[in-house]
């Protein structure tokens, strides 16, 4: 792990973003500028503490490979769809941040030369160590596994403290929050417990993933004001399970 700073909860963080995060409910639009905005001043607000930020983002607002399977299509190719279109989120958010004076690069696991770099997990550690934010695109590059899935095994290769799951619910609840208002948020879970409860908390490969390495993860609402500042400071934010 990352050598510790006393002021810093987690020194180096993978980020995980939905594509959905890139979406507005006021805009038709499937990448929206105004949430691109905020993502990257929530962004700033932590590289500013020195935090090693990596990102793992996600395509849910362009095309789903499982989605694009039940319309009738190869689920590999659904999945490479799926895949190059994190690349898309990739290009988007790494322009945004970029214009934080930040600086950015953007690896994809399949080679795509003259857009982004081939992801290099040696590269990307020392990238990291000179206060570069990664982000991290195209999953790890293979169909049938999650960006979930990317966001551990990255964690896992680059040595992060924590995988930080940025949703739009602010963490994990005994039952859907949006169905149920009698829904209770857990502050801290075992991953023991979520296996047993059944809690959806990312896809089961890449959870036990997490579990067997010992990577603990925490899931919090990425819309809310300064949430991810305050994790990185160590205040309780979202639901942590390790």
């Amino acid at each position: 792990m990352v050598k510790q700073n006393h002021f810093l909860k987690y020194p180096r963080v993978v980020l995980k973003l939905s594509g959905e995060s890139l979406t507005s409910i006021n805009s038709n639009s499937n990448i929206d500028s105004k949430s691109l905005l905020f993502l990257s001043k929530e962004i700033k607000k932590i590289i500013d503490l020195n935090v090693e930020l990596a990102i793992v983002i996600g395509a849910g607002n362009l095309f789903r490979g499982n989605k694009l399977q039940n319309c009738g299509m190869n689920r590999v190719v659904a999945d490479h769809i799926g895949m190059l279109s994190t690349v898309i989120n990739g290009l988007a958010l790494n322009n945004f941040i970029s214009q934080m004076n930040i600086k950015t690069v953007l690896m994809s696991s399949i080679p795509l030369n003259g857009i982004c770099e081939i992801y290099d997990w040696n590269k990307a550690i020392k990238l990291l160590s000179q206060k570069t934010v990664v982000i991290f695109s195209a999953g790890i590059g293979n169909p049938f596994f999650t960006t979930d899935s990317a966001a551990c095994l990255r964690a896992i290769e680059i040595q992060a403290d924590i995988v930080l799951k940025g949703t739009n619910v602010d963490g994990v609840y005994t039952c859907d929050p949006k169905k149920n208002v009698n829904a209770i948020l857990y502050s801290r879970l075992t991953y023991k417990k979520v296996l047993e409860k059944e809690l959806k908390v990312m896809d089961l490969s890449a959870f036990a993933l997490a579990r067997d390495y010992k990577l603990p993860i925490r899931v919090f609402n990425i819309n809310k004001l300064n949430a991810l500042f305050r994790i990185i400071k160590g205040i309780n934010e979202g639901t942590l399970i390790n």
